[in-house]
């Protein structure tokens, strides 16, 4: 049996999974809830599982969250919902992910910082040629926002344009995603292509 530790106590179990339930728990913003969480991780995982769900946890990143296991003949009901993400959005996450990825690389700053400029640039090469170039601007004001309620972008207190790019999205766009992304992408430039 798990012994408690001094800090956290069993009680403390389902405050910590309704705080899971809301969202995804970060070191850096709920300490606490954190701390709590770090001591009592078996029992969470025991108490989720019965509702057919995962935790994550990824303690070097700070961050934690529930997924809802695989459940390939459909017989268990979503408690955690998908989130159906347009095109433009996917893109601009799948450009974010791969960024990061670069980033993580190349430097050793721990925060990936982005100007909204930045952010333009990067998709603009993507986007189709048109005249209206506000109406493309004003698109993407609109995927940045979605992005930011997401959770994978935060903007910066102070900083107009500038976000941070929150490091969940490695946990979220893996490998197959990006796979499958890729797939999708080169169906999109053929029809782009064709439609000249």
């Amino acid at each position: 049996m798990n012994t408690p530790s001094e800090t956290s106590s069993p009680e403390e179990l389902p405050g910590i999974v309704t705080k899971l339930f809301k969202g995804v728990v970060y070191a850096e913003t709920d300490e606490k809830v954190w701390q709590s969480l770090l001591a009592l991780t078996s029992q969470v995982r025991d108490y989720v599982a019965v509702l057919g769900l995962n935790l994550i946890l990824d303690e070097s990143e700070g961050y934690a969250f529930l997924r809802s296991r695989e459940d390939p003949e459909g017989t268990l009901p979503r408690l955690i919902p998908r989130r159906q993400l347009t095109f433009d959005v996917s893109l601009l996450l799948v450009l974010l992910r791969k960024r990061l990825l670069e980033f993580d690389t190349n430097s050793s700053e721990l925060r990936l910082i982005m100007t909204e400029e930045e952010l333009k640039d990067m998709v603009a090469v993507f986007l189709p040629e048109s005249s209206n170039e506000a109406r493309i601007l004003d698109r993407l004001g609109t995927n940045i926002k979605k992005v930011v309620e997401l959770g994978f972008l935060r903007k910066l207190r102070g900083e107009t344009g500038t976000y941070e790019v929150a490091r969940i999205l490695k946990a979220y766009v893996d490998a197959q995603w990006l796979e499958e992304f890729d797939a999708r992408l080169a169906d999109y430039r053929e029809s782009l292509t064709g439609s000249k």
